[in-house]
């Protein structure tokens, strides 16, 4: 039971007097550690994503990636977002929509104005752990007084609540917590270097504009409401597009001694991470459901060979599922998208 009057909410919703998109903090923040009441241990742990939605695609990469997969069980939700409320006394007062869960050949679904037909297909994976219908559900389990009930979601199966659903905490915590030899397949694979200061300074750097201008950015066009706070986002991100199309072509260039593959050399890092899932998403949704359409990404050589790079890291490709996100931007917001159409796919191939 949820102890305080909690006002359902999403990402469409944070808007502010300017019609600016703003994005709020994650209310879940406790920390997996020895010594703390999270110990790192198998089996303890479950996480709930969506493929479509980037912040939680990329925690679920990042578990595959360092080999937790064995340790860490895992539900995915319907790419397809319907009404949460599941107390038919509530539900004409709640209209809150958001993510569900569904078995693989379970009945299509509809969006929430009953338009379109999209299959559950083997990429579900039902709430095995506390047999939920919604994400929703997860946070009114933990007593959430915050109201946006977003992936991913780390859940804590002895203590029966949220650990975290903040995506940068989890990759964290996924990259150092299980490095044991029984815990962890790759402990050598790190997403976040250590005793690296240059590297960390020029992921810092990266990241001070790619996060706020690029991985944000793109809601930030999307969800604008008034012209101005639209065209500034809008030119926000192709300059910082343009920023890291020079800096990919410097560090590729033959004359450089510092020629890499990745943002900040050769090795798969959490900044890599981030800026691809926002990239593979690019061209197929954003460019056409956000208005992010001065360029796409197949309109930078080097952004592209980029992209190309990062899917073709095993974890990477297997855990992209480009059906989900399309079926989740068109389909989930009827005020943006009525009838819940899905284009066909208009980006570049990956492999």
């Amino acid at each position: 039971m949820v102890t305080s009057v909690v006002r359902p909410h999403t990402a469409l919703d944070e808007i502010d007097a300017k019609g600016e998109f703003k994005r709020t903090d994650a209310g879940y923040k406790h920390v997996i550690a020895p010594g703390s009441q999270y110990e790192p241990e198998a089996g303890r742990y479950h996480l709930y994503v969506s493929l479509a939605c980037p912040w939680a695609n990329g925690t679920l990469t990042a578990l595959r990636y360092k080999g937790l997969e064995d340790i860490i069980s895992v539900s995915v939700a319907h790419p397809v977002w319907r009404r949460t409320c599941v107390d038919e006394t509530k539900s004409e007062d709640d209209t809150h929509v958001g993510w569900h869960f569904k078995s693989p050949g379970d009945a299509p679904v509809t969006n929430e104005l009953g338009h379109g037909s999209y299959e559950c297909d083997d990429a579900c994976i039902p709430d095995t752990v506390n047999n939920c219908q919604t994400v929703r559900q997860l946070y009114e389990m933990a007593n959430d007084d915050t109201g946006k009930y977003s992936t991913p979601v780390l859940w804590c199966k002895k203590t029966k609540t949220i650990v975290c659903n903040e995506s940068l905490d989890i990759l964290k915590m996924f990259d150092s917590v299980f490095d044991t030899n029984s815990l962890c397949k790759y402990p050598l694979r790190k997403l976040f270097p250590v005793n690296d200061s240059k590297k960390m300074a020029m992921t810092e750097e990266l990241n001070s504009y790619i996060y706020p201008t690029v991985n944000n950015g793109v809601y930030r066009c999307g969800f604008a409401r008034t012209q101005e706070a639209y065209t500034k986002a809008h030119t926000e991100l192709f300059a910082s597009l343009d920023k890291l199309e020079h800096h990919l072509a410097s560090t590729t260039s033959s004359s450089s001694s510092s020629s890499s593959t990745f943002l900040t050399g050769e090795e798969f890092t959490w900044i890599d991470l981030r800026l691809y899932m926002t990239l593979v998403r690019f061209d197929p949704v954003y460019v056409v459901y956000f208005k992010t359409s001065a360029k796409r990404i197949m309109d930078y050589p080097n952004l592209l060979r980029y992209l190309r790079s990062c899917y073709a890291i095993p974890e990477v490709k297997a855990t992209t599922n480009l059906r989900h996100i399309k079926m989740h931007y068109f389909a989930s917001h009827p005020a943006l998208n009525t009838y819940g159409i899905i284009p066909e796919y208009n980006g570049p191939e990956l492999e």
